[in-house]
């Protein structure tokens, strides 16, 4: 009996994940035949984050946690329009990395606000912490990828801050979300400072 509802619900989880795509594939489609250009997209994306980060400096964090959803699907077709017009560029690449630092940014900047006007210095703090942990976890990768192929290990990357903080926006948990993301970005910092060290050392140990 937990077989067969098991595989139902793998079922089901495939059915949504094929239905997601194809949406997105629609939409890739939809704006291709429109001729935008990606890093059009992706400053649309970043726009609809700026009007997130006002709605989290108000503390809206719920209509704020909608439209940082809403504005994650610009953070995915803009890849997929470049990929599918051909226009696929490294500068490309590039630009939509930085403009991702800024809505990262921008967003928790909101927040920084929003608990500066609440007089709550503790979680302005707390969020200083997250800011800073997700500078770190980009800074360290960019930094060890010249010295080493690699170094995508950890638990918190940029998506699952996003999600993060979406849920915690979604289902008002912002502060306990906070805590997750503070400690678990910079325990991110630490494993790749960690993975960096021993893949340097491994490296010149090689004769």
């Amino acid at each position: 009996m937990s077989q067969v509802t098991h595989q139902q619900q793998q079922s089901i989880t495939g059915r949504i994940g094929a239905g997601g795509k194809q949406v997105i594939d629609w939409i890739v489609i939809l704006l291709s035949y429109l001729k935008f250009n990606p890093n059009v997209l992706t400053l649309i994306g970043l726009g609809i984050n700026i009007y997130a980060t006002v709605l989290f400096a108000k503390g809206l964090f719920f209509w704020a946690g909608l439209v940082v959803l809403f504005a994650g699907i610009f953070d995915i077709v803009d890849g997929e329009v470049a990929r599918y017009t051909h226009k696929a560029t490294k500068f490309g690449a590039f630009f939509d990395s930085v403009i991702d630092r800024y809505s990262d940014l921008l967003l928790l900047l909101g927040l920084v606000i929003w608990y500066a006007k609440m007089d709550s210095i503790f979680y302005v703090g707390l969020t200083g912490l997250v800011i800073i942990g997700s500078v770190m976890t980009s800074y360290i990768r960019a930094r060890a990828e010249s010295l080493i192929p690699a170094c995508k290990v950890g638990f918190l990357e940029r998506p699952e801050r996003v999600v993060l903080l979406i849920i915690g926006a979604l289902t008002n948990r912002m502060a306990a979300v906070l805590w997750v993301m503070a400690i678990l970005s910079n325990w991110t910092v630490s494993q790749r400072i960690w993975y960096t060290w021993q893949e340097t050392n491994r490296t010149k140990s090689i004769p």
